[in-house]
C-alpha cells in the first residue's frame, strides 16, 4: 500500500501588493477628497449604499484603547451588511510571540479585510496585508491615524463646503493626527495650514516633505512653529488634540510648561473671531483646550466624532467592497482599495 505524502515548501509565501489604507501619502490627492466626500454623502443618509460588504467578516484589532475609532469601524462593518469579528490586546498569540507574517497568513485565509490599531510601527500592518493577501485599514499607528484626517476632511466639507483656500491653525504635538492632517490638507488648492507645535514636539521632517510635496502641487503651503507667540489670527479653523497621545509618555518631566502656551482658551479663540474649533477626541478640559472652548457655540467636535462612523463606512466600503474587478478567493468579486491609486479614475 503506498502512502501519499504532501510536500509543505518551505520559507515565507510570496509576497502579495498591500491593499488597504495605510498612509494618507499613499493616495493621490483625488482619492482623499472623493473618500472625504463620500463620508459626507454616507454621514447625510448611512443608508445610502447597497450593503456592499454583505457576506464579508472583517476583522477588527484594537491592542490600544480606542473609544471612537473601535466603535466607528464595528458598526460601520455591520452598517455595510459585513460581520466584524473583534480582538482586545490579549486576544492573539501575537500576544506571546507568534510572527506578525504568521498571523497575517492566518487572517488571509478566514478574513475579508481587516482594521487594526496595534502598538507596534506602519509596517506591522504592512506585513499583515501582505503575507494575509488582504485589505488592511490604519486605525491608528504611530506614524498616522490616516482614518481621523479623512474624518477631518471630511468635517470641514460638510461644515464649510469649498474648502480652497481654507485657513488652519493647529496648535499642539505633532502627532499622529496632525500627521494625517497634514496630509489630507496638503492636496486642498490654495489651504494654508500652519502648524504650532512646542519645540521637539512638531511634525517628523520626512512628514513635512511629503505634505509640502504634494501642496506645492495643489498651490497649498504647509508651515510649522516652535512659539505660541505670533501666531495667525485670521483662520477659518483652529484645531488641537490631546497633549499626551493615546498610548504614549514623555520622557520630558517639564513637558505640561512647555505645552502650556499652546492651550486654547477663550481669549485665544477671541482673537480668532470666526474661526470653527476641531478637537479630535478624546479632551483633557484644562490641558489642551477649556471647557467653554470645547463646549462653545464655535465647536464642531462632537460632529467630527460623530463622523468617525461614516467616515469608517467610506473607507471600508472603498477597500474591502469587492463589487468591482476579477473574481476574488471569497466568492465574490475582487477587491478594491490597492494602495499607491494605480488605477483611480
Amino acid at each position: 500500500m503506498t502512502t501519499a505524502t504532501t510536500t509543505v515548501p518551505r520559507g515565507a509565501p510570496p509576497r502579495a501588493p498591500e491593499t488597504g489604507l495605510f498612509s494618507l501619502a499613499d493616495l493621490s490627492a483625488e482619492r482623499v477628497t472623493r473618500l472625504a466626500e463620500r463620508s459626507v454623502e454616507l454621514y447625510r443618509d448611512r443608508a445610502a449604499h447597497a450593503a456592499p460588504l454583505a457576506g464579508a467578516t472583517v476583522g477588527v484589532l484594537f491592542t490600544k484603547p480606542s473609544t471612537r475609532t473601535r466603535t466607528a469601524f464595528t458598526v460601520a462593518a455591520v452598517r455595510l451588511g459585513g460581520t466584524p469579528v473583534t480582538y482586545g490586546p490579549g486576544d492573539l498569540q501575537l500576544s506571546t510571540g507568534e510572527a506578525v507574517a504568521d498571523t497575517g497568513r492566518v487572517f488571509g485565509s478566514m478574513l475579508d479585510g481587516l482594521v487594526a490599531r496595534t502598538a507596534g510601527p506602519l509596517d506591522e500592518l504592512r506585513q499583515l496585508s501582505r503575507y494575509g493577501r488582504l485589505p488592511v485599514v490604519n486605525a491608528m499607528a504611530t506614524e498616522e491615524h490616516p482614518s481621523q484626517g479623512l474624518c477631518d476632511l471630511a468635517t470641514l466639507m460638510l461644515c464649510l463646503g469649498d474648502l480652497r483656500g481654507l485657513r488652519l491653525l493647529y496648535v499642539g504635538e505633532g502627532n499622529n493626527t496632525a500627521a494625517a492632517l497634514a496630509l489630507a490638507l496638503s492636496g486642498v488648492p490654495g489651504c494654508e495650514v500652519t502648524f504650532a507645535c512646542p519645540p521637539g514636539y512638531g511634525l517628523p521632517e520626512d512628514l513635512l516633505t511629503a505634505a509640502r510635496k504634494r501642496a506645492a502641487q495643489a498651490g497649498a503651503t504647509i508651515s510649522l512653529r516652535d512659539s505660541a507667540k505670533a501666531l495667525p489670527t485670521g483662520v477659518d479653523v483652529v484645531y488641537t488634540t490631546r497633549w499626551q497621545t493615546t498610548g504614549t509618555s514623555k520622557g520630558d518631566a517639564a513637558w505640561r510648561e512647555r505645552f502650556r502656551p499652546f492651550h486654547v482658551d477663550e481669549e485665544f479663540m477671541t482673537r480668532r473671531p470666526g474661526a470653527l474649533f476641531l478637537h479630535d477626541l478624546p479632551a483633557h478640559r484644562g490641558d489642551e483646550v477649556s471647557g467653554a472652548v470645547l463646549e462653545g457655540p464655535r465647536s464642531v467636535a462632537w460632529t467630527q466624532a460623530s463622523m468617525k462612523l461614516s467616515g469608517a463606512m467610506a473607507v471600508l466600503e472603498w477597500a474591502i467592497d469587492g463589487r468591482t474587478g476579477q473574481a476574488g478567493r471569497t466568492g465574490r468579486k475582487g477587491r478594491t482599495g490597492q494602495t499607491g491609486d494605480a488605477s483611480e479614475a
